[in-house]
């Protein structure tokens, strides 16, 4: 192991002792000055987690949250110098979390979090023209091989939980309503412009957003998305998309 990787590990690691070789100007203490920069580095991490995660943060409370991101941040070091990132398996973590499974929709509302951060620093793309998208509608014999290309800030978040409505109850710092945890919902994530908003989908939508996603033409994601839930209604769900701008220039025949 170099030097380089040994300062790195000793870093996220209390156990290990003040690499060696180390000095100072001024002739202070090699291992207390490390010791403090030791700390300085969880410390900031766990308040990058915080950033990223306030509702996580507020249904826990400040000793909870910062005890838990730091057992996450010795274990999961960065792994970009963007910052905003930081913290993309902390959903995971959390589900996993022995002493949080007494609030068990917080990796969920973690999940939701971490999806408006990647809305946020989503790519940009320009909405298609509705008159260019009704007219590919229009034809016939494009919509057995027709594929709706969705704007890159698009994401699905499923939970057993009322992940948007205990997310949304905590948007206003003054007055949290009630919110009944146990009803399942789905949330679709997206950015329009510079504002990452997120709205309830039922579950054939979601299912059809997913299967654009994963490549299927508009009409093999309207069979998955019938199956899924007799319920759904393709020209409702093409209007919602327009009407978000969330269908891209970049849709094939």
């Amino acid at each position: 192991m170099n030097n380089q990787a040994a300062f790195a590990q000793a870093l996220l690691d209390p156990d290990l002792p003040c690499p060696s070789g180390l000095c100072t100007w001024n002739g202070s203490d090699p291992a207390r000055r490390f010791a403090v920069y030791r700390n300085n580095v969880v410390v900031s991490l766990i308040d990058a987690l915080a950033d990223t995660y306030p509702v996580v943060h507020a249904l826990v409370g400040e000793e909870f949250f910062r005890a838990m991101a730091r057992v996450f941040a010795l274990g999961h070091p960065p792994r970009s110098r963007i910052m905003a990132y930081y913290g993309g398996e902390f959903a995971d973590f959390v589900a996993a979390f022995t002493p949080a499974t007494s609030v068990p929709y917080l990796a969920d509302v973690a999940r939701l979090e971490m999806a408006r951060v990647r809305a946020y620093h989503a790519a940009d793309a320009d909405p298609v023209p509705h008159h260019a998208l009704l007219a590919a509608l229009d034809a016939p014999q494009q919509l057995a091989t027709l594929r709706l290309a969705l704007h890159p800030s698009v994401q699905v978040i499923t939970s057993a939980f009322a992940v948007l409505s205990i997310w949304a109850a905590h948007q206003n710092a003054q007055c949290v309503p009630p919110v009944d945890p146990d009803v399942a919902q789905t949330a679709l994530v997206y950015r329009t412009a510079l504002t990452v908003d997120s709205l309830l989908l039922a579950k054939g939508a979601a299912t059809y957003v997913r299967s654009l996603q994963n490549g299927q033409n508009l009409l093999e994601a309207a069979d998955t998305a019938v199956q899924a839930d007799a319920a759904f209604d393709l020209t409702h769900t093409l209007a919602l998309l327009l009407r978000l701008q969330l269908i891209t220039p970049s849709a094939t025949a």
